[in-house]
């Protein structure tokens, strides 16, 4: 019965002697109560009654919202302002035995760099200057925290709160200077409004100027085509009342008529003539003598 005891004691034993470090941690091991090692991520094995954890160590970055703080500027307004620090820890040692409770020494050492910083500054300038506090905390604590084995990577003003009559002045400020900002992109709006109006009238006058002109020569150009037209008409007539009439006469020719056809011709020319809008009528030779005229119409009316 015993040795069964025994070897379930001894199992247990080295089953609690076997340790295993999570990645990006640290144990702190003490060996008597004083500082043996520090035993990274992986696996390790603890001498029973000896060794023991002291602390247990994270390695990531971590992150600790501070409550408010008051501090006063140079030119004495006091305002809340509350910090966000963002710390590693580099050495485990060194944050297990350098300070006590490392996380309440980083939030005063933050208070009093805060104070010693904002109490050069004046209130304009502090609201104003949110990076270049952040960057001045961050070097200051870095500094400060390096023998307790913590590295500070970042400090950021979360909030900075002045007094109400301070922030009823600064709305106010900001309102007058949203509606001038206003009044100003107004103005811009309407000038910018006038400029395309008149670039679109001018525009539209030149396109009406345009076709105005193009309208203009195409009616010059229709007027045109048609004197040629009429040209041609008149020209393409003259040449067929000339040809009728050569044709004419080349059939008289052929046909030899006599003196009395001729006369007879001559008596209907005459009568166009007459009927014309001439106020004078020259009367051949010919035919002035009407006995003779009307003895030749006899004639040849007879043949």
């Amino acid at each position: 019965m015993i040795p069964y005891i025994l070897a379930i004691l001894i199992i247990v034993v080295v089953a609690r002697s076997i340790v295993i470090v999570p990645q990006a941690h640290a144990f702190v091991v003490e060996r008597f109560g004083i500082f043996d090692s520090v035993w990274n991520a992986g696996f390790h094995f603890k001498i029973p009654f000896i060794t023991r954890i002291a602390k247990r160590v994270s390695l990531k970055e971590q992150v600790v919202d501070f409550p408010p703080q008051p501090v006063i500027t140079r030119d004495n307004v006091t305002m809340q302002i509350d910090t966000v620090v963002f710390f590693q820890v580099t050495d485990p040692k060194l944050y297990s035995y350098g300070v006590e409770r490392p996380i309440s020494a980083i939030e005063n050492l933050t208070a009093t760099t805060l104070r010693n910083i904002i109490g050069d500054m004046e209130l304009d300038h502090t609201l104003t200057s949110r990076d270049t506090i952040n960057s001045q905390i961050t070097t200051l604590l870095d500094e400060a925290t390096d023998r307790w084995g913590i590295k500070v990577n970042r400090v950021e003003l979360k909030n900075i709160i002045p007094p109400a009559e301070i922030q009823d002045a600064m709305e106010k400020q900001m309102k007058a200077e949203r509606q001038r900002r206003e009044s100003i992109l107004r103005a811009e709006g309407e000038k910018r409004s006038q400029i395309l109006v008149a670039e679109g009238e001018k525009e539209s006058a030149i396109l009406r100027a345009q076709a105005e002109k193009e309208s203009a020569i195409l009616r010059a150009d229709a007027v045109k085509e048609q004197k040629i037209r009429e040209a041609e008409g008149e020209a393409l007539a003259i040449m067929t009342v000339q040809k009728a009439m050569a044709d004419s006469i080349e059939l008289l020719n052929k046909a030899a008529p006599t003196n009395q056809v001729l006369t007879l011709k001559s008596l209907e020319a005459l009568g166009k003539v007459a009927d014309g809008q001439s106020t004078k009528i020259i009367i051949p030779s010919e035919i002035q003598n009407l006995s003779g005229l009307v003895t030749s119409v006899q004639e040849l009316v007879k043949e």
